[in-house]
């Protein structure tokens, strides 16, 4: 069985790999839909119970559905594209040719990144070439022995190379930036900063996914239903497990609407018991020091700052609930601590967003309401705008921009008859 992760030490074996790629791109054309046809397989071997406990499983599933992708390779290469035909435009056709290969710089504290960045560069027919994390080689690793099984006769497998190697071998991260015709980078400020200093081709296409944080907001019609309030607290706990808060679309803060005949005390309590219930599905395996001492001292000056602050967690570090008031984000803590604020006017805290924003995650029930949140939210910055639950959902735009388009050169073809 072939092996997708190398452990990479020389700038040679990056320059090497990176020409087979080449070469396999240019010899064997694959259409969207041969590619979608491995990714579907591999996402249903996926479903083994050995994987069940990766962060983001569920979802890298889903992603991987001919259903998920499908629609958005129609909708950013054109209706003719999945057979990789052309499409006719007026008085001219065109049609998606792939860079060649594609650089990929995931961050290290999504377990699943390197998978869905490489994913959008394959479904534009490109090679990819991808730098692993130290910590996630060994995940990365199962992960893509389960491709190795679905494509069997090779198709996207020949196009892969996935090198590991530590963040400060500068050379190696500059050997890669030397031979990619494209590039995708996820992560901190300071490792955008880094990546986007590289010495890549002029012709290179480089696509970012900065740092950012994501809001939950909810209109009294919404949180006050007493039918519904257990299912939207249990779309709020799946998206605040997700990932254990540190993916810029998970929801740090949720903005609740006052509403005058209704106490959010009940709806606080059934959140509790959603936390504890999604604790007891998926508990926390280890946490680092430094989160438990993060997560302690976020409890402690809640409640010291102001007594009008409440908080709910149990003793363990697993959980931690801030109820305030206030229409400002509260700096991020992270590991499943979400700060719930009341605000008397949902559009007061995001009026005040400033383009940090990713996601606005709604549970609204005034569709007049929504769509007022939704204009003022696109002018402050925010790229998704989606229902509580489905925070995480991976799907084009992502950060404002196409997925899979920006990693291929659209083809414009005018007839020399006409």
């Amino acid at each position: 069985m072939t092996e997708l992760v190398h452990s990479v030490s020389s700038p040679d074996e990056i320059s090497s790999a990176a020409a087979k790629l080449r070469q396999v791109v240019l010899d064997v054309d694959v259409s969207p839909n041969d590619v979608m046809t491995v990714l579907d397989s591999w996402g249903k071997a996926l479903d083994a119970r050995e994987l069940d406990d990766i962060p983001g499983i569920v979802f890298l599933r889903m992603w991987l559905r001919r259903g998920s992708l499908d629609p958005i390779v129609t909708r950013e290469f054109g209706p003719g594209s999945l057979d990789g035909g052309w499409n006719e435009h007026g008085l001219a056709e065109y049609k998606a040719f792939p860079l060649g290969v594609v650089g990929h710089w995931p961050a290290g504290n999504v377990e699943i990144q390197p998978i869905l960045s490489m994913t959008c560069a394959l479904l534009g027919g490109n090679a990819a070439l991808v730098r692993i994390p130290s910590g996630l080689v060994e995940l990365t690793r199962l992960l893509m022995a389960k491709l190795l099984q679905s494509d069997r006769d090779g198709l996207l497998t020949r196009r892969i190379f996935m090198a590991a190697f530590s963040h400060d071998r500068h050379d190696l991260q500059e050997a890669m930036a030397r031979v990619v015709d494209g590039a995708m980078i996820w992560g901190g400020q300071e490792a955008l900063l880094q990546i986007r200093g590289l010495p890549f081709p002029h012709w290179a296409k480089v696509a970012v996914f900065g740092p950012r944080i994501s809001v939950a907001a909810m209109d009294a019609g919404a949180w006050s239903d007493a039918d519904e309030q257990g299912s939207w607290c249990r779309r709020i706990a799946r998206d605040v497990w997700q990932f254990e808060q540190q993916a810029c679309s998970s929801p740090q803060v949720l903005f609740l609407e006052k509403e005058t005949e209704h106490s959010t005390a009940q709806f606080l309590s059934t959140l509790q018991r959603a936390f504890e219930t999604e604790n007891q599905a998926h508990p926390r395996q280890k946490i680092p020091g430094a989160l438990t001492s993060t997560i302690c001292q976020a409890r402690a000056s809640w409640l010291l700052a102001d007594t009008s602050h409440r908080a709910v967690f149990p003793t363990s570090p697993d959980w931690t609930l801030l109820f305030g008031a206030g229409v400002d984000i509260p700096q991020p803590t992270q590991g499943r601590t979400l700060t719930v604020l009341e605000v008397d006017n949902l559009l007061d805290p995001i009026s005040r967003f400033d383009g940090n924003v990713q996601t606005l995650g709604l549970g609204v029930a005034d569709p007049e309401l929504e769509k007022k949140l939704t204009d003022v939210a696109g002018k402050k910055g925010v790229d998704r705008i989606v229902k509580l639950g489905r925070m995480h959902v991976f799907s084009s735009p992502w950060d404002g921009v196409d997925l899979v388009r920006p990693m291929v050169r659209m083809v414009r073809h005018v007839f020399s008859t006409d």
